[in-house]
């Protein structure tokens, strides 16, 4: 009777997984069908200093798939389109939050997530600065420990240094209070440090959120910056290559995008310059977080 029951637990198991594959939800995956192919990209780095955000995206022509909930996901499903997001643009609007804006002008929003220093933050500044183009640093507060300089040269290069908290956790989860701390820990060694107060700008650790600590970020005086174009840049022992990155960042570029890059890849210091070049010959321009509505 025992092994009956395991075995009937087993088919229905095979019979759940078949049917969410079909479905295209299954998790971890690619399935080539035709000449499309669903796939999940999925951050799951961790390092003694950042755990690298996670988000997914799915290169399909339907469906979505969630990492797990709370965490920010998106649907590539036609080059030089918006994706389709977890949530809509309206929906987090209400708590001053953004992954892109809605226009069909051809205008980018640069952002990048700094948890430490590797030697490639200088190459982007460079990079930034040749092309005239702002962009927004997330910091953590290891970062600004060790690289006071660098994001000394982002302030005087007249980029935003926005708040990715301090210690990096997962914050969806916390109340008010801790919250707050996690913030204003960043917020009270930017400030003495640079004697002047950070810029309200707020990116969830891990992509991980939820409607509580969106109004508690929007409360304490934050927008929440989320992101409409990314990759898998985060794994510095396994870089994507120049044609690869080049050729995501180049199809998946939309009007009003919000793009993620990470300051730790060796890919990103190496191609900014380039990518940057190629997005300005698309008709792309660059403008500043604090340009949003």
């Amino acid at each position: 009777m025992t092994r009956n029951i395991k075995v009937s637990w087993g088919l229905k198991i095979v019979l759940l997984f078949a049917a969410a594959f079909l479905a295209g939800r299954g998790v971890g995956m690619a399935v080539e069908a035709g000449n499309k192919t669903w796939k999940k990209e999925s951050f799951g780095q961790t390092s003694n200093q950042e755990s690298a955000d996670v988000w997914q995206t799915l290169d399909s022509d339907s469906g979505v798939v969630r990492e797990a909930a709370g965490s920010w996901g998106l649907s590539f499903q036609e080059d030089g389109k918006p994706p389709v997001a977890d949530v809509s643009a309206e929906e987090i609007a209400k708590y001053n939050a953004y992954y892109r804006k809605d226009t069909e002008e051809k205008v980018l929003y640069l952002t990048f997530d700094a948890g430490y220093e590797n030697g490639n933050t200088t190459a982007i500044l460079d990079a930034l600065k040749k092309h005239n183009a702002p962009a927004a640093f997330f910091i953590v507060g290891h970062y600004l420990e060790s690289s006071p300089d660098l994001v000394k040269r982002m302030i005087e290069e007249g980029h935003i240094v926005g708040n990715h908290s301090f210690h990096h956790p997962d914050m969806s989860q916390m109340n008010k209070e801790q919250f707050q701390k996690e913030l204003g820990e960043l917020e009270d060694l930017y400030q003495t440090t640079f004697g002047q107060e950070m810029a309200k700008y707020y990116r969830p650790p891990q992509g991980k959120y939820s409607d509580n600590n969106l109004q508690i970020a929007s409360d304490l005086g934050y927008k929440t910056i989320f992101w409409s174009l990314a990759y898998v840049d985060w794994d510095v022992d396994h870089q994507p290559s120049r044609e690869d990155a080049l050729d995501k960042l180049t199809r998946r570029v939309h009007p009003g995008a919000i793009v993620l890059l990470h300051s730790t890849s060796k890919t990103n210091g190496e191609i900014l310059d380039e990518l940057l070049t190629k997005w300005e010959e698309m008709g792309y321009t660059f403008q500043s977080l604090s340009e949003l509505p």
